[in-house]
């Protein structure tokens, strides 16, 4: 095996984990779904890591990472949602910034050129604190203490960085999109 291949051995592996934790989480065996949980999310950090210290980076890992980021999230989002531990507009939110994401990428991509996929400073604390409020939200379900403030906080923090992730997202790509046409008007 060719070391380089471990950032994409990881991701897999995390898109794996999407099935056993959602079942886990509707068996309500909340114990196994935060350890299954917590190492799909150390195996984000990891992946991301190798991939741009070692020089792993991969076509395949640039397309699969995002893919299971949203697999892992978008799932544990509506699991926990469908079991009432977590807002149902919250997970709204969450698929409504994507979508938009993934539209304006699109329509980028169609329109002006190719999208290199480039999470901004902003997407990646909202991705961090979307896997810390699932981890607290299945922790609480674990531990006698009452955290119930706590992931009451967290849900407004998440929805803000949600809503200011999107915009980001907007904006970034938006004024992308009127450089490239400036420059090809000037040609």
């Amino acid at each position: 095996m060719n070391p380089s291949n471990i950032p994409n051995l990881l991701t897999i592996a995390r898109i794996l984990l999407v099935a056993p934790i959602v079942w886990l989480l509707l068996d309500q065996q909340f114990g196994m779904a935060l350890t299954l949980f917590f190492i799909a999310g150390v195996s984000d950090g990891l992946d991301g890591f190798l991939a741009k210290k070692m020089h792993w980076e991969s076509w395949l890992g640039t397309l699969l990472d995002p893919i299971a980021d949203k697999l892992l999230l978008i799932s544990s989002y509506v699991t926990l949602a469908w079991l009432g531990f977590l807002p149902v507009w919250l997970v709204v939110l969450v698929l409504l910034r994507d979508l938009i994401i993934v539209i304006g990428a699109t329509a980028y991509y169609f329109r002006i050129e190719k999208v290199e996929a480039a999470p901004t400073i902003v997407s990646k604390l909202n991705t961090l604190l979307q896997i810390l409020l699932v981890l607290l939200v299945i922790a609480g379900q674990i531990i006698s203490t009452p955290v119930g403030s706590l992931i009451q906080a967290m849900v407004y923090v998440v929805a803000a960085t949600t809503v200011w992730s999107g915009i980001d997202y907007v904006f970034t790509w938006g004024r992308r999109a009127r450089l490239h046409n400036r420059a090809a008007r000037r040609d």
